[in-house]
């Protein structure tokens, strides 16, 4: 059942929106309509001489069919999936506008893409899943290819989401061509066909792995005290305590024959992990990801020290903020609730750097759907977060311009996660190509409001509230920086509300969001 507002007026500030909220696992999102809807970013960047690969993100009934208008030369697209693939022939930087196409028996529909060939890739922040919160150790080949198959056939791909990530536990030993980090002979035996098969998807595909002798699961890292990178578990991960005297960076590194080999399989993003993220071990793997001969979006973990922030906005394409996050608002336990990476996400990007196109700041994975408690055999659970508190997370980090990544397996994903993953106007925002995160521009012990710039001059505004109540929150339009009379619209409930002059005012459940986008009347 969707949930929309009680009504929609000409309000000119003079009165307060009270949307309805539903019991339980209530859905907001409306269903889509049956014409095409082009949804995804408006701008992507690929380096000179890259492999292209992009796939037009579009709703409607099926079949579609797609086309490109205008595109650069070595580029085609495939009508019967949209995706674009191909070399770009010209080795020049610069930009290029295609008209992105999709056509079924209801009807056409059409979006501007531009095409930024120069040295920025990941220009608005990624969107996809990664395995660690729902598999953690467990992870295999077979669990990964299950998560893609259910992202192109749930429909998560076609607004959208992109990445399919292999966290740690992946790796078996050292060898192959480039003497390089093979996969795990038992759990992941061919991981170039692996690749391939995610890519035919429609998707892309992400790895792990630790500048580090030995990862945070005991697995093999990339550097070591051999020259020929010889690891085994139990010379160096026989135990907690020698697992932990390994996770250190060794005399050797090995990052530039990684970074060939997954290059060589075809990997679209790398997480790189450990602690602290030091300057010379991320200044050496973004070497060798640029020197790789393909684009592959760069993501640091965890907790990247403040005193680097200028080299991660230069260097990064996203690097954590904070700790490991867990499906608690605010209550205690092991790692972060909500509340703590909250705080701790806004005090680094106060501090440090805000980011930009190309470069976000990461509060970490998302705690929604199926997740697991631990990591050694415990099977995925509901996550512990309410319905509002869901909504509350999903929009504050679409507000920060956040990586999004999906920590619960998708093909166990209910309706409810779905259409709270699947709203195309609150990923619009997300997606919003000017891509700097939301100022917290009202911050108080039981609430936050935060106003985000968008490219068309427009606001996104979300009002948050941290209180066991619900309360009514209040904005003015000095403090929003909007001037004049302003159309406000509801983007989880997709209607307008009104016409406000020089405040708005919402009635926000407890732990959770109004979340509105301004526009002129």
């Amino acid at each position: 059942m969707c949930f929309c507002c009680k009504c929609c007026a000409e309000w000119n500030g003079r009165g307060i929106y009270a949307p309805e909220f539903g019991e339980g696992r209530y859905i907001l999102t409306p269903e889509e309509r049956p014409e095409p809807m082009i949804h995804g970013p408006a701008v992507f960047g690929v380096r000179p001489g890259s492999p292209f690969r992009y796939t037009i993100p579009a709703t409607g009934k099926e079949p579609l069919t797609y086309s490109v208008k205008n595109l650069p030369e070595g580029l085609t697209v495939d009508p019967r999936s949209g995706i674009i693939s191909g070399k770009i022939k010209s080795l020049e930087k610069r930009d290029y506008t295609g008209t992105l196409q999709a056509e079924n028996k209801r009807g056409q529909d059409e979006k501007k893409l531009l095409i930024k060939v120069g040295d920025e890739i990941c220009l608005t922040p990624p969107l996809g899943w990664n395995s660690w919160n729902c598999w953690g150790h467990q992870v295999d080949q077979e669990k990964v290819l299950a998560s893609a198959r259910a992202m192109a056939e749930k429909g998560l791909k076609d607004y959208g989401w992109t990445y399919i990530n292999i966290d740690d536990a992946w790796q078996g030993k050292r060898g192959g061509k480039f003497n390089a980090i093979q996969g795990h002979p038992e759990k992941f035996p061919d991981m170039k066909s692996l690749c391939d098969e995610v890519h035919a998807l429609g998707l892309k595909i992400g790895i792990y792995s630790s500048p580090w002798v030995t990862t945070y699961a005991g697995f093999v890292g990339g550097s070591s005290e051999n020259e020929d990178g010889f690891w085994s578990a139990g010379k160096y991960a026989a135990s907690k305590a020698v697992k932990k005297a390994n996770q250190v960076v060794e005399k050797y590194k090995f990052d530039e024959n990684d970074a060939k080999q997954w290059a060589a399989w075809g990997i679209d993003y790398l997480k790189y992990d450990w602690n602290p993220n030091d300057p010379e071990s991320t200044l050496r793997m973004a070497r060798a990801l640029k020197n790789s001969g393909r684009d592959i979006v760069y993501s640091l973990s965890n907790t990247a020290p403040l005193e680097h922030a200028a080299l991660y906005a230069k260097e990064v394409n996203c690097w954590r903020t904070a700790g490991d996050l867990k499906d608690r608002w605010d209550q205690d336990g092991a790692h972060l609730n909500i509340i703590d990476q909250w705080e701790l996400h806004r005090h680094w990007i106060e501090e440090g750097e805000r980011g930009g196109p190309g470069h976000f700041p990461d509060p970490d994975m998302l705690v929604v759907g199926h997740v697991v408690e631990g990591n050694k055999g415990q099977k995925p659970r509901p996550s512990r977060l309410t319905p509002d508190e869901q909504y509350a997370h999903i929009s504050l980090w679409t507000l920060w311009s956040a990586p999004m990544l999906i920590g619960c397996p998708i093909e166990m994903m209910d309706d409810f996660t779905k259409n709270l993953l699947c709203n195309h106007e609150v990923l619009a925002i997300h997606q919003d190509e000017k891509a700097i995160p939301a100022v917290s521009v009202v911050v108080k012990d039981d609430y936050e409001i935060l106003v985000k710039d968008l490219a068309d001059g427009e606001k996104a505004i979300g009002l948050v509230n941290k209180d066991d109540k619900v309360r009514t929150l209040s904005i003015d339009w000095k403090t929003a920086g909007i001037r004049g009379r302003k159309t406000l619209r509801d983007v989880w409930r997709q209607r307008d509300i009104g016409t406000y002059t020089g405040s708005f005012s919402a009635k926000v459940p407890a732990h959770g969001v109004v979340l509105v986008r301004t526009f002129n009347p």
